[in-house]
């Protein structure tokens, strides 16, 4: 039988591959790949898929407002982001175009998760630009009292930041990951918390039909349109490669072989988890770009996601009746820290799972197996919104239960506090992650947690805990079937997964 390798926590774990399961991995990493990502940029702002070229955006302004997001998506993370270069670039076709580095203003828009400090800041640029760079750099604040009112659309108030509606150019930069993240949903991060978390009970998170969140952010990118210039350039990024003794994961079959066999595999169960978690987060991973577009962040981003997806597609035949998801030990966001439940919940639920398009990998009422061990370990200060959700859903999780848990946590001056010093997350954001996690489980009949060691906050959040991978499979393989077809998703990265006899559509 195919032996594979699974990363779920901070270890891996060697399986059997069932006589019914299939593995997905993510296609090889492509070699076409820019070399100048510069250069590229350069091209992308003088020759955009739509409107004016940024010089022409850019004669006559006093005042420019660059938006940028946190590198937290891919995951994994590398120590070297393109899009650290290309914001280089960016702001040098600025001067060239005559607004000067001291009348550009870096705004940084993190949604909903802790507002990046000085050391992430200084990471978002070359230590070159640094240095030379005489402008701002403002972290966006989604609970700042002078948010300015563009429109509003149903129960969500279009709100930005006056950095936005305050300048004379925008130019919005990011990385096409998906739907939700990149292109003008950086205008939407740029403000108020109730539209984020509006935002984010996408279906899939490569298909614009049915997802509430990119019509919010379309519909601020033309509000903001008709205020003042408006130009995106969207990356479209290779799949991120692991270096070190994970080389090859979770592309190479050979690889998979080789840690699912591996002793070292066998020795790193034994280091202490803060050790193993360490080497995790410092695992050398290389990321580069493989085309840069510019032109309206909506159609920008569009195109930026099809070329991602080109390198990140693998085909299936089919839906399957079990899909078993392992959980890295990680966070979404930045910065990387041990996952409480419901962050390796949204992870596996509202991130992997979300990776799909034209139609869902999982047939209705089937099984999602997630491969965490569930700790009940939340990162203090940063995580603390975390425990609040936790003691709402005691009570239950429908929708009136968490909406009014929701309003009551948006209102919390503590933690609101917590929040614009810097120091923890929104506290709106856990049910945010809760809301990304509603599709998956509103598919699937039974979520088990694989390898749970809270069994009780397990079950609050209505999964079914069990003991490891191996009894997981039996129990919901025996509910559905001995035919049960069972698809093991490996990464990260992973795969956006698409049927095979499907149509070519846009994103």
């Amino acid at each position: 039988m195919v032996r594979i390798a699974l990363l779920a926590g901070s270890r891996a774990i060697a399986l059997e591959l069932p006589e019914n399961g299939t593995a997905l991995p993510p296609p090889p990493p492509t070699k076409e790949l820019i070399v100048d990502i510069t250069a590229a940029v350069r091209d992308a702002l003088r020759f955009p898929l739509a409107g004016a070229p940024l010089t022409d955006l850019a004669r006559g302004k006093r005042s420019v407002t660059i938006v940028v997001e946190p590198p937290a998506l891919p995951v994994p993370s590398g120590q070297r982001d393109p899009r650290l270069e290309a914001l280089v670039a960016t702001s040098d076709e600025l001067e060239t175009a005559g607004i000067p580095s001291r009348c550009q203003t870096i705004l940084v828009a993190a949604g909903l998760a802790r507002k990046p400090g000085r050391q992430e800041l200084a990471a978002l640029v070359t230590p070159e630009f640094r240095r030379r760079f005489r402008g701002l750099v403002v972290v966006h604040d989604v609970e700042a009292p002078d948010l300015v009112a563009l429109d509003e659309t149903g129960t969500a108030p279009l709100l930005i930041s006056p950095t936005l509606a305050e300048t004379d150019l925008v130019v919005t930069l990011s990385a096409a990951e998906s739907v939700l993240h990149g292109g003008p949903n950086l205008l939407l991060a740029a403000g108020a918390a109730e539209s984020l978390q509006a935002a984010q009970d996408s279906p899939s998170l490569l298909e614009t039909g049915g997802s509430r969140g990119w019509r919010l952010a379309l519909a601020v990118e033309r509000a903001l349109e008709r205020k003042v210039p408006l130009i995106g350039i969207s990356l479209a990024l290779a799949p991120p490669r692991l270096g070190g003794w994970a080389s090859g994961y979770p592309y190479d079959a050979r690889a998979l072989g080789r840690i699912a066999h591996s002793n070292l595999r066998r020795a790193l169960a034994l280091v202490p988890r803060a050790a193993r978690w360490r080497m995790l987060v410092a695992a050398p991973v290389e990321i580069a770009a493989t085309a840069a577009f510019a032109g309206r962040p909506s159609v920008a981003h569009a195109e930026a996601l099809l070329a991602t997806l080109a390198t990140r597609t693998t085909e299936i035949d089919g839906e399957f009746d079990v899909l078993c998801i392992p959980v890295p030990d990680t966070t979404l966001m930045l910065p990387r820290e041990r996952p409480n439940p419901l962050a390796a919940a949204a992870f596996g639920l509202g991130y992997a799972y979300r990776r799909w398009r034209d139609s869902p990998p999982l047939s209705q009422d089937g099984a999602i197996v997630l491969v965490h061990g569930f700790e009940r370990h939340f990162a203090h200060p940063s995580q603390q919104p975390y425990r609040t959700f936790f003691s709402a859903v005691r009570y239950g999780r429908d929708s009136e239960t968490l909406s009014q848990a929701a309003r009551d946590a948006g209102s919390d001056a503590r933690a609101l506090a917590f929040y614009r010093q810097g120091q923890g997350c929104h506290p709106l954001l856990p049910f945010a992650d809760w809301d990304a996690c509603r599709p998956a489980i509103e598919r699937a009949g039974t979520v088990v947690v694989a390898g749970c060691h809270d069994s009780v906050v397990a079950r609050q959040l209505g999964f079914i805990p069990s003991h490891g991978i191996g009894h997981a499979l039996e129990l919901v393989v025996g509910s559905m079937g001995e035919n049960a077809r069972v698809g093991f998703m490996l990464g990260p990265p992973y795969a956006a997964l698409r049927p095979a006899t499907a149509p070519d559509t846009s994103a």
